[in-house]
């Protein structure tokens, strides 16, 4: 894997966080965070998503949709990362006074271009958002992340079915492949979904990578700005629950927290001490 020890380390602080500001708030999505925070943090701190840290709304910015909201932890530990939201805010999780809560939502931070949450509608967004951006004559590119649990909803291929007709080739759809959705594996839920055949069936250039190696899925979409002709899908290979072991390739982790023999397995990992559960 590509990702320098300076990288590692800052990727383990980040699962490190998401696990204890989910602890407190009581609930989590915290398999669905560790299987995309490479990418994420890829999309921010690695030079892809062209943004104005001192400007949220800047026009010529690229737009982030994180569809699969319900990952939000792992969107705002980046931002938070990223120096664009503050500790203060993070850790306001599901607090009292809580600043988030556990999907992105557009009334409660600048750096959110769409609320999320309720699968399957942050393609279609991103598609209006990338038409608009192509009217506006704007160099800007829109990058919607799904999961593949989420490509079961009809909006979705609605999306997939016009977007190449409008040559949106500033429309990048990332999926967040870890072969699990809410209840069990994919492939036992609806079959092998053969996703890159389907999208490719509708005109979208599609690629493959390792959604973990942020080396390679960073040149992977910064060659794209430079050769996409049309909308892509880049299927981004994962490990749902990716960095504790207990949760990796694992169903009954979609939403759930541990209990007390399964909280060690974390704290040892994860390198969480007690005092920091309180």
């Amino acid at each position: 894997m590509a990702n320098t020890q300076e990288e590692q380390q800052k990727l383990l602080h980040l699962r490190k966080q998401i696990f204890i500001t989910g602890y407190k708030g009581g609930m989590a999505h915290l398999a669905s965070c560790y299987s995309c925070l490479e990418m994420v943090y890829a999309l921010y701190c690695k030079g892809i998503l062209r943004f104005d840290a001192t400007n949220p709304k800047w026009e010529d910015r690229d737009r982030f949709i994180l569809s699969k909201g319900h990952a939000g932890l792992a969107l705002y530990g980046v931002l938070m990362e990223a120096g664009l939201i503050s500790e203060e805010m993070y850790h306001s999780y599901l607090m009292e006074d809580a600043q988030i809560g556990g999907e992105p939502c557009m009334r409660d931070c600048d750096w959110v271009e769409a609320t999320t949450g309720s699968l399957g509608h942050g393609l279609s967004m991103g598609q209006g958002i990338a038409m608009a951006l192509q009217m506006d004559q704007k160099d800007a590119g829109v990058y919607v992340m799904l999961g593949d649990g989420e490509l079961e909803e009809g909006t979705v291929w609605e999306a997939v079915m016009s977007a190449p007709a409008f040559g949106l080739s500033n429309l990048v759809a990332i999926l967040d492949c870890n072969d699990i959705q809410k209840m069990d594996f994919v492939e036992k839920t609806i079959g092998a979904p053969k996703w890159g055949e389907k999208f490719a069936s509708f005109g979208w250039n599609v690629v493959e990578v390792d959604g973990h190696d942020m080396e390679a899925f960073t040149n992977c979409l910064l060659g794209l700005r430079e050769t996409a002709d049309r909308p892509t899908l880049v299927i981004a290979h994962t490990v749902k629950g990716k960095g504790v072991s207990i949760m990796e390739h694992n169903p009954n982790w979609h939403f759930k927290l541990p209990g007390r023999k399964e909280l060690k397995v974390f704290k040892e990992e994860l390198g969480i001490t007690d005092a920091e559960l309180e």
